[in-house]
């Protein structure tokens, strides 16, 4: 196969795709970063005793920054926000790539079809997910605490149990199932509308 150095040795292909992905990852993350910590804090914000929330909306994070003069302590978290997300796209395009080739060379078939590529998908997303939670769970918590307060990763990692650092494991692995959805309608109707026409 192209891209294999024929002794079972370092697919280049699946390599050269998983770098790709991680790289353009690590871009993404990095722009959309600030905006995502603002997300973050919103959605984390609980009631008051007196019933009322801090922010009112995601805008009310941004200027709360602003106005204590910690505009960089919107980027905290980002350097194991940035190692996850390579990581993870990382495993996800490697693992992605290895497992089809895997398949076609197991079944003989010269293409994938529409129910392999959405098992060896979700495959890869497991994977994924099993690898980097801790790197997640590390990073929102991050992400949600007061500005100018967060501390590194080794440091928020300890404040909890090693089995805590995979809290939301199981929501993750199912959410790995929600580009699966997505494709698999999106195929079923366009199939549909084939059938139509």
């Amino acid at each position: 196969m192209e891209g294999e150095d024929g002794g079972g040795g370092v697919d280049w292909d699946s390599l050269a795709e998983a770098a790709s992905g991680a790289v353009g990852a690590l871009v993404s993350t990095t722009v959309l970063y600030p905006l995502d910590t603002c997300k973050t804090k919103f959605q984390a914000d609980v009631q008051t005793d007196q019933g009322a929330h801090k922010y009112r909306n995601l805008s009310d994070v941004f200027w709360e920054a602003i106005r204590k003069k910690q505009f960089l302590s919107l980027y905290q978290g980002l350097k194991t926000k940035n190692i996850q997300s390579f990581i993870s796209q990382f495993v996800y395009f490697y693992g992605y790539s290895y497992f089809k080739r895997l398949y076609l060379e197991k079944s003989g078939a010269k293409s994938i079809g529409t129910k392999a590529n959405l098992l060896i998908a979700a495959a890869a997303g497991a994977c994924t997910v099993v690898v980097t939670q801790p790197l997640d769970t590390a990073s929102s918590r991050m992400q949600t605490s007061a500005f100018g307060k967060s501390k590194g990763l080794r440091a928020t990692l300890a404040e909890g149990t090693w089995l805590e650092a995979f809290d939301g494991l199981g929501i993750s692995l199912m959410l790995t199932c929600n580009p699966s959805i997505q494709v698999l309608t999106f195929a079923s109707l366009l199939y549909d509308r084939s059938c139509r026409t």
